[in-house]
């Protein structure tokens, strides 16, 4: 295969597609996302047997069990990510909406309207259930949108790939308006960076290896979906119920994902109360802390002694980094020194400490009294995300389907002319 002309055919594709995408009615758009639901439901069988073919390659390979449950496509998952393309169908279309007209003194009205990106290029590693999502909520926002999933999830993501196309089809829209990269080869990768002619975003998701490397290399502007360090402080005043639920919750409900917190802070004050319990459940949960030398105090042999590189590590696993705090301004800067910027929560009766924290911590989303696992678009109310940005330019946290949009100013006149 010729890789670079592969990816400029890719472009040049998509771009033709994307014209066409981004005035198509949204009773067409929505008819597409339809059809895919009822496909995703039907074709739980055949689907589930490509992903077989995935998780039996990571097995082999030895990938972690965190890896793994990124990879799977249980039924529930599947029908899960059918539900979520119908929740994207049933949310306004913000393609053409208009906002913010004012009339000028010289009579010229003036507004914005939203219209599509255009092409989208996302890069992404692991998890295949994201190909639905992206590929629902770009076509719902009128972008085209190319698709290169890890070699990981090569069969799940072909698959998915075969129902997109069929969805399209049934719609009377374009086909390439979705493309699966079918190549493994990491060449497409770089090729796909000098598309700057037909690809107007690239959205890189997935280790921080792969989102330095398109961040430093692409000819395209990127959205960083960068590592999630994140955090759970247990403030002084916190309910020992709550910080309790909420901290497992946090960690082991999916460690795997970049909302799972990966170090937890522990005001000193309430140590003593909070830590023997929370030992016993990450006991139960084979979860492994690594902890602070006053942490390390309260179970010598089952805490393992916490380096300098546990505290800005993601660990995607079960594993949580654990530190005991004098102060409330001690667990802020610790967050801010070691943070991603991703998700970080409190947990504290207190609420001036929570309105404090929520206006000093800087991140893509600040909890009070939650866990860290709500920093998802379907939790927020957004339908599905294409990912969490952690970028401050265009759209920061969780980028849903207006997030895959920008507003164009109009102006209607009736002959004005400038003097």
């Amino acid at each position: 295969m010729n890789i670079a002309g592969y990816a400029t055919q890719l472009g040049l594709d998509a771009q033709e597609a994307g014209y066409q995408l981004a005035t198509a009615s949204s009773a067409l758009k929505n008819n597409m996302l339809t059809n895919l639901a009822r496909l995703l439901r039907e074709g739980t069988a055949e689907i589930q047997a490509a992903n077989a073919e995935d998780i039996l390659a990571a097995e082999e390979q030895q990938l972690s069990s965190a890896m793994i449950d990124r990879l799977s496509l249980t039924p529930e998952r599947l029908e899960a990510l059918a539900g979520s393309v119908e929740e994207i169908a049933a949310l306004p279309d913000p393609v053409g909406r208009i906002s913010q007209m004012s009339l000028r003194p010289n009579g010229l009205q003036v507004g914005r309207m939203r219209i599509p990106l255009g092409v989208v290029a996302f890069i992404y590693e692991s998890r295949p259930n994201v190909t639905i999502d992206a590929a629902a909520l770009c076509v719902k926002s009128g972008n085209a949108v190319i698709l290169r999933g890890g070699k990981e999830a090569l069969h799940s993501n072909l698959a998915f790939a075969a129902l997109i196309n069929q969805a399209l089809s049934e719609a009377d829209l374009p086909t390439q308006a979705v493309q699966v990269v079918e190549t493994t080869d990491r060449a497409v990768v770089e090729e796909l960076l000098k598309q700057n002619e037909t690809i107007n975003l690239i959205i890189p998701r997935g280790g921080e290896g792969l989102i330095r490397y398109v961040d430093e290399n692409s000819r395209v502007p990127v959205i960083r979906h960068y590592k999630g360090v994140c955090h759970v402080y247990v403030d002084q005043d916190a309910d020992l119920d709550k910080a309790l639920a909420i901290a497992m919750n946090s960690k082991v409900q999916r460690p795997g994902v970049c909302n799972a917190a990966e170090t937890l802070l522990v005001h000193r004050d309430i140590a003593d109360r909070f830590l023997p319990p929370f030992i016993k459940q990450a006991k139960v949960h084979s979860l492994e802390l690594r902890g602070c030398p006053r942490t390390c105090a309260y179970d010598p042999e089952g805490v393992i002694p916490a380096a300098d590189e546990d505290w800005p590590a993601e660990y995607l696993d079960l594993i949580l980094a654990v530190k005991v705090v004098d102060s409330y301004d001690e667990a802020v800067a610790h967050i801010q020194r070691y943070g991603s910027e991703h998700t970080d929560a409190i947990v504290t009766e207190n609420y001036t400490t929570a309105h404090d924290f929520i206006r000093s911590v800087q991140s893509s989303l600040v909890l009070v009294n939650a866990s860290t696992r709500f920093n998802d678009g379907g939790q927020l109310g957004l339908g599905a995300e294409i990912g969490i940005s952690t970028t401050k330019l265009h759209v920061f946290g969780p980028m849903g389907l207006e997030h895959l949009t920008i507003e164009k100013h109009i102006a209607y006149g009736d002959g004005q002319v400038r003097e």
